[in-house]
């Protein structure tokens, strides 16, 4: 999930709790600042949490007998309080959700694929801070070591090993990836998005990468191993990996997409896992929650050690642990992930101080698990979660925030971003809503982000310990001959795909083959807007173009190096 999704998704959550009406109150002399982040763990009697329930009912009413659906579970003090399903998880056998429904939990796998390596790690059997390649020497070697740590922390930057497919051709969900196709993609790339251990950015590539960790050390398949050591122990009896997707398994739910008002099965036709991939249930994922309370599984220590932000280089703190975010919510602190994986969503959040854990998984692909389960916690957190003071814009003239709106290039990827004024505020890249706090400062909806101007220059806090300069493009507007000379044939070896780039009348298309045809949108010179990315064409000394770069979320500056003769694509 990218870093603008996240906070979209925060944002809806925000809305959802809002509209949930009569929240149970605190107990008498507990209300506090915003800030306030003492202990206080939830009291709840078996009438008040009868009426939470019809209120979570509420919040998935969109789910009926014709559409798939969701379940959910509540845990207050490791015990379970509430369980519920609504919607279908079969909508040929008319087959409906239960509590005891097995979905997939996408990316809220990770933090199982982290605490089986931590449990290597106590064993003596590696190190957090080994370098990958003692485990895996099939990882190019980059100059400076990328370790186990890294990868778990995201901090590797290792490629995506998904969008590279995606770049070739062959996005997820189109061949069915095991963990042998990872390996050749991850052993095709010559260099990494960034220095190791520099910069934060989501790469499943690192999960898949420590399954395999797992396998090798421990001498056993992945899924074996934490059968063992996690499930079997926590009772996590209707857990295991989808590490064959042909396998029956008893009591899933079937994955769905809307297509145009109606559903169509999307399921994970892949055998890849470690990144996603685990098949469980709500009740399972609050046994797991359980174990960061009265540990079952490892020890204090261990569960100290998932919980533990990571660190860059250099020092500074970012928000990502073992598998799972470490942050606030509405003044609270909460540890959290999300998951999505074809037409499965999920979201898992525990809030320690008052030992409520939520958990939330789905088969629809327009299911909004995170909004959902944090509207769910509103519900039993009363009061004790308070909503941040809504933002008030500073009193900003009209004129300068159009002096700042305008095409700006990240100065170290070349990657775009776009101002615009929206009233009173500015939007980024067309979504994300930034409020003045001075003629030079604004901060994000979510209070974490900012954005800070200066002459010609911006500088973004992204989050995650990610600040990038910007510095004022004009927009391009390239001439017919302009556009031919970017014209040719591209190769990327490290994505195993060739590419033609033409002229259509007066616009620049790249054919990845002939029945895929992208428009390229000028953005500033030598750079456009594309559906797989933004396109940067490279030139050599002369000012021949040589080549190109493709830069996405979770790939950066990819190479491809242009070839002569249009016979290279026959």
């Amino acid at each position: 999930m990218s870093d603008a999704a996240r906070w979209r998704r925060l944002a809806v959550a925000l809305a959802v709790s809002a509209a949930a009406a009569a929240l149970p109150a605190a107990p008498a002399g507990t209300a506090g600042s915003v800030f306030d982040t003492g202990p206080r763990p939830l009291a709840l009697e078996q009438a008040t949490n009868e009426k939470l329930a019809s209120k979570v009912d509420a919040v998935f009413a969109r789910w009926t007998s014709a559409s798939p659906g969701c379940a959910v579970g509540v845990s207050v003090d490791a015990k379970t309080v509430l369980q519920r399903a609504y919607g279908m998880a079969d909508l040929e056998h008319d087959a409906p959700n239960t509590p005891e429904t097995i979905f997939e939990a996408g990316s809220v796998s990770k933090q199982f694929t982290a605490a089986a390596v931590l449990l290597l790690a106590r064993d003596g059997k590696l190190s957090l801070d080994d370098p990958v390649r003692k485990h895996v020497p099939e990882l190019p070697d980059y100059g400076a070591p990328v370790t186990v740590r890294m990868m778990l922390q995201h901090t590797s930057g290792l490629r995506d090993w998904g969008s590279v497919a995606t770049i070739g051709g062959w996005p997820r969900g189109t061949r069915a990836y095991a963990h042998s196709h990872v390996l050749d993609i991850v052993r095709r790339q010559e260099s990494l998005n960034f220095e190791p251990g520099t910069r934060w950015s989501y790469s499943n590539t690192g999960y898949n990468l420590a399954a395999m960790i797992v396998s090798r050390v421990a001498e056993t398949a992945f899924a074996e191993f934490t059968r063992r050591r996690i499930f079997e122990p926590l009772g996590m009896a209707r857990s295991s990996w989808r590490d064959d997707f042909t396998r029956v398994v008893k009591g899933r739910a079937l994955a769905y997409s809307d297509r145009g008002g109606h559903y169509v099965t999307d399921m994970p036709f892949e055998n890849a896992h470690g990144n996603g991939g685990l098949l469980t249930t709500v009740g399972d994922l609050l046994a797991w929650n359980a174990n960061f309370t009265a540990p079952r599984v490892g020890d204090a220590e261990f569960v100290r050690l998932l919980q533990e932000s990571g660190q860059f280089n250099d020092g500074r703190a970012h928000d990502y642990a073992l598998g799972l975010f470490i942050g606030r919510y509405k003044g609270l602190p909460m540890v959290s992930h999300g998951g999505s994986t074809a037409g499965y969503r999920a979201f898992v959040a525990r809030f320690p101080e008052q030992r409520l854990s939520v958990a939330v998984l789905c088969n629809a692909g327009n299911a909004e698990a995170e909004p959902s389960g944090l509207a769910v916690a509103d519900l039993y957190l009363g009061d004790r979660a308070r909503a941040p003071a809504a933002l008030r814009p500073a009193a900003i003239p009209p004129e300068r925030l159009d002096v700042l709106a305008g095409l700006y290039r990240n100065v170290s990827t070349g990657a775009p971003m776009t101002v615009a004024r929206d009233r009173e505020i500015l939007r980024v890249d067309g979504n994300e809503a930034f409020v003045p706090t001075s003629a030079f400062r604004f901060i994000a909806l979510d209070g974490i982000r900012s954005l800070e101007f200066d002459d010609r220059t911006a500088t973004l806090d992204a989050g995650h310990g990610t600040v990038d300069s910007f510095e004022r493009v004009p927009v391009a507007k390239p001439t017919a001959a302009q556009l031919g000379e970017c014209a040719g044939v591209y190769v990327s070896e490290e994505a195993e795909v060739v590419m033609l780039a033409v002229v259509v009348g007066s616009e620049l298309r790249l054919m990845r083959r002939p029945d895929v045809a992208m428009r390229l949108k000028p953005l500033y010179a030598d750079a456009f807007e594309a559906p797989l990315g933004t396109i940067l064409f490279r030139r050599d000394a002369s000012g021949r173009v040589s080549g190109f770069s493709l830069m996405q979320d979770r790939v950066w500056d990819l190479r491809f190096t242009r070839r002569a003769g249009l016979e290279q694509v026959r």
